[in-house]
């Protein structure tokens, strides 16, 4: 039975408004990842020869998209947590749900640049802030599985993206790259409401404690990230070492993973010899595999406890880069894509539930937003030195022995990740 709303407050019932929350949150990332930021590559072919855009300007709009993610994730993190995340999320979902319509009219590489990164703006508003939710609303116990339950949206967006806007471009033919920009904006103007009507910034603010707080020793008497007299304690995002500690693991993260997404199709094909359907179709596998991943390794997380759930997620994914560049040989693709695909959204969720353990509920999304802007660093600069490196070797073998590397690294680094203090649950 769904919880009943009764005035300000949300009457208690036989399930804790959390779980609702974190439906919101799966919605939310579905949006603004699956549909406002995966879809772009399923997209993109169709809308290069329609408004003849070439390869460096087809770039440069996700360049845009990414400037603009980056920005909000850092600013919207803040904001959430200063302010109603109600808001915030709502907000950046119809402003990317507008901005991905009027990406459908554009007529020129500028007006499209301009969209796309406007969008972005609003992806990292919405995304950043609902992958804290889970430690805005849950106790340490169930932090990690809810905010997995957040993160599985952007696998199932991703996969309901790949089957919509293939449809639109086959009905609407040429112009169909703007029909899919036409209805993935009015999905997310869609969301942006039904996230409006249901969420909430704190379980307190409708008479409600955390999901967890009702079991003995959880939840009581401690600091929620706030000061006696109602105000947020900022110092504990930046001034705390684990913080940090916490932003160079993100860094790794971002610097490995994404030299294996960016260069996955075009090593199976232009150095093992597959077709460009049988390279997307093991990639269409890894999206499916990883709409399993947040909810498992958050849970196991909770379990395990971050540090060592992580270094786990870590060396799963050096040996899926590693296997990728060594062995080439089928079976280990697909062991490869496997590995990856059941632990590349792990970090984010580990990571998003233990913002909430470290600063604190009320700072949580402050907590993750600062981390991202060293894991968005770290996408920046993964390509760059991959490609390189794979234009001074001319093999993606090196770039992918990197990622393994570095990725180690952060295995190490998880490992030596301080126990949070008691007092900020």
């Amino acid at each position: 039975m769904l919880c009943q709303k009764g005035g300000p407050v949300i009457k208690r019932c036989n399930v804790h408004y959390g779980w609702i929350i974190m439906l919101m949150g799966m919605l939310t990332a579905l949006g603004a990842h699956g549909f406002g930021r995966m879809s772009y590559t399923v997209i993109l072919p169709a809308m290069k020869e329609g408004l003849g855009l070439t390869y460096t300007q087809a770039g440069l709009l996700g360049t845009g998209n990414f400037i603009g993610y980056l920005v909000a994730a850092f600013l919207g993190g803040f904001l959430a947590s200063r302010f109603n995340s109600r808001y915030i999320i709502s907000f950046s979902l119809v402003l990317m749900g507008i901005t991905m319509f009027m990406t459908g009219l554009v007529r020129s590489f500028e007006w499209a640049f301009a969209m796309r990164l406007i969008t972005g703006l609003g992806n990292g508003g919405a995304y950043v802030p609902a992958m804290a939710l889970g430690s805005v609303w849950f106790t340490t116990r169930y932090r990690g599985f809810a905010t997995g339950i957040t993160s599985s949206g952007t696998g199932i967006g991703t996969m309901l993206g790949a089957f919509i806007v293939p449809h639109l471009l086959i009905m609407f033919g040429a112009a169909g790259w703007r029909y899919a920009w036409f209805c993935l904006g009015a999905l997310l103007l869609v969301i942006g409401m039904v996230c409006f009507a249901f969420l909430r910034p704190r379980p307190e603010s409708i008479g409600l404690g955390p999901v967890g707080m009702q079991l003995p020793g959880e939840g009581n008497g401690h600091s929620d990230g706030g000061d006696e007299d109602g105000r947020l304690r900022w110092g504990l995002v930046y001034k705390q070492k684990a913080i940090w500690h916490f932003a160079a693991i993100y860094f790794a993260f971002g610097f490995s993973y994404v030299i294996y997404m960016t260069f996955f199709a075009a090593y199976l094909k232009n150095e093992i010899g597959w077709t460009a359907t049988q390279a997307s179709a093991l990639w269409a596998f890894v999206g499916a595999l990883n709409i399993f991943c947040g909810v498992l390794w958050g849970g196991i997380s909770d379990y395990l406890g971050r540090k060592y759930s992580a270094a786990l997620v870590y060396l799963a994914l050096a040996a899926s880069y590693l296997l990728f560049a060594l062995v080439k040989v089928t079976p280990a693709f697909y062991i490869s894509a496997v590995l990856f695909g059941l632990c590349y959204s792990g970090i984010p969720t580990i990571l998003a539930a233990a913002s909430g353990d470290y600063v604190g509920r009320r700072l949580a999304s402050a907590g993750l937003g600062f981390i991202t802007l060293f894991f968005g660093i770290g996408q920046a600069l993964g390509p760059a030195v991959g490609g390189c490196l794979a234009d001074a070797t001319q093999t993606f073998s090196g770039a992918f022995i990197l990622a393994g590397a570095v990725s180690t690294l952060g295995a190490l680094g998880s490992l030596l990740l301080p126990a949070p203090g008691t007092h900020h649950e």
